[in-house]
């Protein structure tokens, strides 16, 4: 499993129907929270919420913060 970090990868996962769980940081921006909801509810796509961006980038493994990420497969 890897994730694929950011909005705009994670929109992209969801939308190719390649996530698997989508994590979402409580303090990221609300407008891409909503967009991202919508898209994970469509699809029966389970969220996670963690507290902070930072939090999410350390469990992504990166040195900075992260608003979302999408768990995918290896073989994506």
């Amino acid at each position: 499993m890897q994730f694929k970090v950011g909005a705009k990868q994670t929109t992209k996962m969801l939308e190719q129907d390649q996530a698997i769980e989508v994590y979402i940081a409580q303090d990221a921006d609300p407008r891409m929270i909503e967009k991202v909801l919508h898209l994970c509810e469509r699809s029966s796509i389970p969220v996670k919420w963690v507290e902070t961006m930072q939090d999410l980038g350390k469990t992504c493994g990166i040195d900075v913060g992260a608003a979302m990420a999408a768990l995918v497969t290896d073989d994506e």
